[in-house]
Order: C-alpha cells, then sequence, then structure tokens
C-alpha cells in the first residue's frame, strides 16, 4: 500500500514539473512585417515563439485553436532594433571637458558605481526597441562584460550586449593631456599596445575574459599617436583566429585606410573618409558605422554647453560634410551599420538619445528601409549573428518589437511611436490594448 503511494506521488510531481517546464507557445500575428534580410515588407504574417526563439512564420493557419495570441495586426512588426556604437558606462555633460571627465570616472567614481548607473541606462534602450547593442569600451576593465553577464542571467534588466572590452589603443589612448607620470590612469580604461608582439597578448586577454568582439584605435586624435600597420594586422589575425570580429575607431583617413588593408570587419565614424577608402571598404566588404547626430541633436546639445548661434556658425558645414560623407558611402556600395556613440546627458534617457540615429541617417537622405536594415539585418551581420538577431524567421532569438504608423510614408514619427516589445521571448512594453 505504501508502495502505490510513493508511486502516485511521484507520478503527480513528476507531472507537474514537466508541465512547469514546458515552453509554452505564443502567436504574434502581425499586419506589416519587416523582413530585414530581403529589405521589404510583407502582410498578414504569423510569428510563432516558442521559450526565448521564433520557432515558425506563416499564415493565419498557423495558430492552432486556443492558443495564446499576441495581436499586431494594426501595427507594423520588425526585428529588435540594434545600436551598432554605445558606450552605456560612460556619461557625461555638454559642459564637461571629455578628457578631465574621463580622469575623474576613474578616480572618483567607483566600479560598482559605475556598473550601476550603466545597468540603469542600458535599461532604457528596451523602452524604444533597441533590443541589442554593441558597447565598444570606456567601460574601465571588461566592466562592459559583467553588465552583459548581470543581463543575461537575469541579475539587470536591458538589452542584449555584445561587449568589446577595453579599446586597443597606442600609447596615451584618448584621454589627451594626461602627464607621463600618471600613465597608469589610461590602463584602466584601454589596453595600450606597444607592438605586435603585445597586440597578440592584448587579444589573448580579451579571449579570457569573454569579449565578444575587439575594438581598436586606429588613431588616437586629439592624441598624436596612432597604431601601425603590423599591430592592427596582428589583431585582426589572432582575432579571427578565436572567431571575434574587429572594428576600428578612425577619425583621419590614413588611419582608416591602415585599418583596412590589416583586415578589420569595420570603420566606427569615419568623419574623413576618401573616395579611395570607401571603394577599398566596399571591395573587402568593410562595414561603417557613421555616428553623426540630427541638427535637433546638435542644438540642444550646444544649447546646453552654453555656446551661442555666432559660435556655430561652423555646425552648417559640418552638417553637410557628414552628410556628402554618408551619401558617398552609400553610393560606393558600402554596408552602412547603425551607431549612435551618443554618451553625453541631454536631459533624456539613453535609449531616447541613441534613437536619434535613425532620424540622423532619414534627414541625410537614406531610405526609411535601408535605415531599417541599417539597424537591424547589417547591424547582426556586423557581429556575425545575422541568423540570432536583427532578423525575424525560425530559429533567430524572440526580440520583436511593433510601431504604430506607416514605416515609409512617416518615418521618425512612426519610429518613435513603439507599442510592443519582446526580447528573448519576454515581453517588456505592451500598449496596443
Amino acid at each position: 500500500m505504501k508502495k502505490n503511494i510513493f508511486t502516485s506521488l511521484y507520478l503527480f510531481f513528476s507531472t507537474v514539473l514537466c508541465l512547469f517546464s514546458q515552453e509554452k507557445n505564443v502567436y504574434l500575428k502581425a499586419g506589416s512585417f519587416y523582413d530585414s534580410e530581403q529589405n521589404s515588407i510583407l502582410k498578414n504574417k504569423v510569428i510563432q515563439v516558442k521559450g526565448n526563439k521564433i520557432i515558425g512564420i506563416g499564415g493565419a493557419g498557423l495558430i492552432p485553436a486556443n492558443a495564446e495570441v499576441i495581436d499586431l495586426t494594426e501595427y507594423t512588426v520588425l526585428p529588435g532594433l540594434i545600436d551598432g556604437h554605445t558606450h552605456v558606462l560612460f556619461d557625461q555633460s555638454p559642459q564637461d571637458d571629455w578628457a578631465k571627465h574621463s580622469i575623474a570616472t576613474l578616480t572618483l567614481e567607483s566600479e560598482a558605481l559605475r556598473t550601476l548607473r550603466g545597468a540603469k541606462r542600458a535599461r532604457s534602450y528596451l523602452d524604444v526597441g533597441i533590443t541589442s547593442i554593441k558597447d565598444l569600451g570606456n567601460s574601465g576593465l571588461f566592466l562592459d562584460v559583467a553588465l552583459r553577464n548581470a543581463i543575461n542571467e537575469g541579475t539587470a534588466i536591458g538589452p542584449r550586449v555584445f561587449a568589446a572590452g577595453p579599446i586597443m589603443a597606442a600609447q596615451g589612448g584618448q584621454i589627451y593631456g594626461v602627464t607621463h607620470g600618471h600613465q597608469d590612469l589610461v590602463d584602466i580604461e584601454y589596453r595600450v599596445v606597444k607592438s605586435p608582439g603585445d597586440a597578440i597578448n592584448a587579444v589573448r586577454e580579451h579571449v579570457n575574459q569573454g569579449t565578444d568582439l575587439v575594438k581598436i584605435c586606429a588613431d588616437n586624435l586629439p592624441n598624436r599617436t596612432r597604431m601601425t600597420p603590423e599591430e592592427i594586422k596582428a589583431i585582426v589575425k589572432t582575432a579571427h583566429s578565436y572567431g571575434l570580429t574587429v572594428t576600428a575607431h578612425s577619425i583621419g583617413n590614413e588611419s582608416a585606410w591602415n585599418a583596412v588593408q590589416a583586415g578589420v570587419d569595420g570603420i566606427e565614424h569615419g568623419f574623413n573618409l576618401a573616395d579611395s577608402t570607401l571603394s577599398l571598404m566596399a571591395e573587402k566588404e568593410v562595414f561603417l558605422v557613421p555616428t553623426e547626430n540630427s541638427r535637433q541633436y546638435m542644438d540642444t546639445y550646444y544649447a546646453l554647453e552654453g555656446s551661442s548661434k555666432e559660435e556655430l556658425k561652423w555646425l552648417d558645414g559640418y552638417m553637410d560634410n557628414m552628410k556628402n560623407r554618408l551619401m558617398r558611402a552609400r553610393k560606393k556600395g558600402v554596408i552602412i551599420v547603425a551607431g549612435s556613440d551618443n554618451y553625453t546627458d541631454i536631459g533624456v534617457t539613453r535609449g531616447t538619445s541613441s534613437k536619434d540615429m535613425l532620424r540622423t541617417y532619414f534627414e541625410a537622405g537614406m531610405e526609411p528601409l535601408e535605415i531599417l536594415q541599417a539597424a537591424t539585418y547589417h547591424a547582426a551581420a556586423s557581429l556575425g549573428k545575422e541568423k540570432m538577431i536583427g532578423v525575424l524567421k525560425p530559429g533567430a532569438m524572440a526580440d520583436i518589437i511593433a510601431v504604430k504608423g506607416d514605416v515609409k510614408q512617416d518615418f521618425v514619427n512612426t519610429l518613435n511611436k513603439i507599442v510592443f516589445v519582446m526580447k528573448d521571448g519576454e515581453v517588456y512594453l505592451r500598449t496596443t490594448d
């Protein structure tokens, strides 16, 4: 008799555990559906999500009776957006001198406080539909890796983080004005590379700490130092052997040319790229992350900084030059990846600030679907993750958002009307009821 009772109890609890362990299916009905791989808008699609992955795309017939359905038929459904250039562990005001503020961050802000503040900024990306970010340094000694791990394990809430660790740079990094006796402070923020052999070891250090990619400073402006082609080649060869991509901060054209010749996968900023460098990038399929801001953002920034209109006569020319560079890159066939590089506090959340990149590209002349592809499929491909994120297809992660409006006819306003955000199969925002 006792044996039968124990057997029954075992079967009962086994059944309960089995029911709780089963991942449920959720079906999302999309009125409009953005296919980022083909760069087209489709109509009336159903997305089947199980756990944290998409397992099916089809028509209404995909939905079984009594299924859990999220009705998004009045909206456009997109893959979660990706910001391809962030610094969530760094923040400054428009009035701050960048170098002085960097030193203050390293010496007056504990790593714990810096990481917690970064976690708060990271959370704001989900609010605006950005479900993944490529975080590119200025984050101390692997604090970005720690934040990524905290988000992945559920300790913190935020987007999917792809962490680069400390930026690899030539002597001095980008923190200008540091005296010789205090260069050790630079080592807390940058991995200073001293030779091709040291460059190889720098990559090994990053691999050992679990970074997702490598970022280098091909030049260190306003510091005059820059990496040698031999050092960049050593980094690229070693990183690629470990399956990591390499992207290069480049302001000057010479440094960008050297980086592309050395085999980097991407160029960040590239403000002064010559046509010859853009042609080489297109030939080698090296992506470009343009990190300009809209005129609206710039006006807000300089108003907070305290500059007068008379002092900003140069701004029109700057904006025209950036637009020209972007259009030349586009014409040459360079792959564009969306990235904001916004780390200045202008009175809005970091996520809202980062989303300005979409307005910027639109005002510069890119087409709406072209911008969406830059912020989804191309951004994912730059990380080698185009089957995982930035796309709505079976096997991809369930990072899904919905917007209200017509993305082709009213791009900026529509992308600002986020009504639904799902990351990893979990709903973080839903205002569609």
